[in-house]
């Protein structure tokens, strides 16, 4: 296996921290916190650069708030300048440990996406007769950080690098408490392992598919089914042979255990796929993809808000063309054609 090393002078280079400010501000150059960095941004590059260098680089302390869409989360979002550091040590490892990850694995992966993960889907789905979905409880929050490190280890050699990917790591903590118990704990347990990573973080999202990506070979390797495709911590198997994927759900559950995470008791189902399934925002049919009533609701939501933003001109016409057809070219991925002109020719008439 290969391990990477000497990774610590692209890290933090200036050209390196310099790329990173541009993609940590994309879309947020008006912040306050984004305008105070970028009214002295070389001289904060460099600060940024000796205290890597250094080694006397500090997080800050991260922003707590809920997202309620598509369900409750807690979203931490952590300070401009640690975001920075966060582009800045992907910018390097992404590109190398990427490559041992499979093709159907579909979260935060450059030039994959939800959307070919929904056709991917939606193609197995109709050429098998069953599916195994499952989904793994409280991801986020029960990711260990002790494995974590010995997974990075496992890939990266370079002393400093490792530092700084401890320091982010270290950093983390799960506000959500996650009671799980394996074989061999005890009743602290839960409590003497820390686990937890932000949801916010760009490393986090890396992180979560570094952490899956052993399992997902095992489900290739291993238990040799072909048809699988995961999305974060969502994922599904498909056979013609129901009692394949009875089996392996017993499999899995062993092998989650020693990376110390769950399946969800009630959303991890064995079913035919005859009878339609749910993914990503969409009920996929033998058929026909239609949009899930809930992903409805909360789209029609969204649609009046930014109808009513317009309408008292906190958006001009150009943004509020930019949202409509980004709501379009999401429900193009289903037959959506009826709704689409239900929900959006009214609108589009009056402009």
């Amino acid at each position: 296996m290969k391990r990477y090393g000497n990774l610590w002078p692209e890290i933090s280079s200036f050209d390196n921290l310099l790329i990173a400010a541009r993609k940590a501000q994309k879309g947020k150059r008006f912040r306050p916190e984004v305008l105070s960095f970028n009214d002295n941004l070389e001289g904060n590059l460099i600060q940024l650069q000796t205290e890597l260098n250094n080694q006397t680089y500090q997080p800050g302390n991260y922003h707590h708030f809920y997202v309620y869409e598509p369900k409750k989360r807690l979203i931490s979002a952590a300070p401009y300048r640690d975001r920075i550091i966060h582009h800045a040590l992907c910018n390097i490892i992404v590109p190398l440990l990427e490559r041992s990850f499979i093709d159907t694995s579909y979260a935060n992966r450059i030039g994959y996406g939800s959307h070919r993960a929904l056709q991917k889907f939606t193609t197995l789905a109709r050429t098998h007769r069953y599916i195994l979905q499952c989904d793994i409880r409280k991801f986020f929050p029960s990711i260990n950080h002790n494995i974590l490190k010995s997974i990075i280890r496992r890939k990266i050699k370079c002393k400093n690098t490792l530092w700084l990917i401890d320091k982010i790591i270290d950093n983390s903590h799960s506000l959500e408490p996650v009671l799980h118990y394996f074989l061999g704990d005890d009743l602290l347990a839960p409590v003497l392992y820390p686990s937890g990573l932000p949801i916010g973080n760009l490393t986090s999202q890396f992180f979560a598919n570094l952490y899956l990506n052993s399992f997902d070979h095992f489900i290739l390797q291993d238990l040799k089914i072909p048809a699988y495709v995961r999305y974060v911590d969502d994922f599904a198997f498909f056979a013609n042979d129901r009692a394949v994927l009875a089996k392996a759900r017993q499999a899995i559950e062993t092998y989650l255990a020693t990376l110390r995470l769950k399946i969800h008791p009630i959303k991890s189902q064995l079913f035919e796929t005859r009878h339609g399934a749910n993914f990503l925002g969409f009920r996929i049919l033998s058929k026909q993809i239609r949009v899930r009533s809930d992903s409805l609701h909360r789209l029609r939501a969204k649609l009046k808000t930014r109808w009513r933003e317009y309408r008292h001109q906190k958006i001009d016409q150009a943004q509020f063309e930019q949202s409509i057809q980004s709501w379009q070219a999401h429900l193009n991925h289903g037959n959506t054609c009826h709704l689409q002109h239900q929900l959006f020719d009214s609108m589009l008439v009056t402009l």
